[in-house]
């Protein structure tokens, strides 16, 4: 069947796309559904599993009421023998608790499996694709259902499709890698159809495999069609690699996130066609979130002075760190004008917050380290507050804090 597939892409043969976007299907209820899910699952002859389950999962597995009820609709057991072994499979091959939870969450059924019989297989066959025992974890964190999957009759044979359209173990690895879901999507009536559009648009073969191997998502969203139409639309040329970049930064932001990140940089008074200018110039610009695109546009124009039109011609200063790079390496260059060791008109800060960390060392703080003795101290300060917010910024993300 793969070998079909295979030169079905070679040769340009059409596919036509059936079913829809794949869906999480574990989603969790709202807390009036789930009393009225505990008093429906108490009164059925499947009480005691249902009870069991739902006390595994969460004294177990870790689980909140709601996702333990959620997963429950789809794995039931009423003792503890089988999700015992699987918990110690996974925990043998050095997954954490959470990883578990990850994997039980997406794919609940996984603890009725036989971890000898269709875990290991999985596992040692990714090990023999030179997979690493920590990239294997992610790769099942980020997609469970690939454990779902037919080893000799899905995977492999998935495997071997990518293979044979990047041309090495290495670059499939990588794809996979970078977006598991490539091995539970239909190969025949997604990638083959995705693959064609992409040649029928006129994207040389050369950008496809491209693609396929730095950004395999492109590859099997259902949105592909629309995409290509709105990103020549908006004045690509699909003869040039920024086309591809393009089209990968649409497939990460749907129509509503495209009108709310387009309205985040008029508010600092730039017009569409500017907009669409600086996308034209650096297609990853659009990815930022909103909070960020206000955030760097703040600094740039109240704190920096800078004129707000400066992104339509620097776009990539969006895709950098306000606070690992702009803020430390503007903090340096204004002791160095407050000091008069350096003359305002040859600072021109695009330049400088694009250049690499070695290069602005070299240029703006090494050769003012007699005197400004502490001014390397003081980029260090920067960057490690820098170190100090983000991880406040994470801990705030997980528990939830504002």
């Amino acid at each position: 069947m793969f070998n079909f597939l295979y030169k079905a892409i070679i040769h340009g043969t059409s596919c036509t796309i059936r079913g829809k976007a794949h869906q999480n299907l574990y989603t969790l209820e709202t807390h009036e559904a789930l009393l009225v899910r505990c008093i429906s699952i108490s009164s059925t002859s499947n009480s005691n599993q249902h009870s069991f389950t739902l006390s595994y999962l969460i004294k177990s597995c870790g689980f909140s009421l709601e996702a333990a009820v959620s997963a429950s609709k789809y794995v039931n057991f009423e003792n503890p023998d089988k999700a015992d072994l699987v918990v110690s499979f996974f925990k043998k091959h050095g997954y954490s608790q959470s990883q578990i939870s990850k994997i039980i969450t997406g794919h609940p059924p996984v603890l009725v499996s036989d971890p000898h019989k269709t875990l290991l297989p999985k596992l040692l066959f990714f090990q023999s694709k030179g997979f690493t025992s920590s990239d294997i974890a992610t790769v099942l964190c980020g997609q469970p259902q690939i454990l779902k999957r037919s080893l000799k009759n899905h995977i492999i044979p998935s495997f071997d499709f990518l293979t044979n359209w990047l041309g090495t173990v290495q670059n499939s690895s990588i794809a996979i890698k970078r977006c598991p879901a490539i091995l539970i999507t239909k190969l025949d009536t997604c990638v083959v159809h995705n693959v064609n559009l992409l040649r029928e648009n006129g994207v040389p073969e050369s950008n496809i495999r491209a693609l396929l191997k730095q950004n395999p998502r492109v590859i099997v969203s259902y949105r592909l069609k629309e995409i290509l139409e709105k990103v020549k639309e908006i004045g690509f040329n699909p003869l040039k690699f920024r086309f591809v970049h393009a089209v990968y930064a649409m497939v990460g932001v749907n129509k509503s996130k495209w009108e709310r990140k387009i309205k985040a940089y008029k508010r600092w008074g730039l017009s569409e066609e500017e907009i669409l200018l600086a996308f034209r110039t650096s297609p990853h610009c659009i990815l930022a979130s909103e909070d960020k695109i206000t955030r760097i546009m703040d600094f740039l124009v109240n704190k920096m002075g800078l004129e707000a039109s400066l992104i339509v011609k620097r776009p990539e200063l969006v895709s950098n760190s306000l606070e690992k790079r702009l803020i430390p390496r503007a903090s340096v260059i204004e002791v160095l004008l407050s000091k008069g060791l350096v003359v305002k008109k040859n600072i021109y800060f695009p330049t400088i917050f694009q250049s690499s960390e070695k290069s602005f060392l070299q240029k703006f703080v090494t050769p003012y380290r007699e005197e400004v003795s502490d001014l390397l101290k003081l980029y260090k300060e920067k960057l490690d507050l820098s170190k100090m917010t983000t991880k406040q910024n994470m801990y705030r993300s997980r528990s939830g804090m504002k």
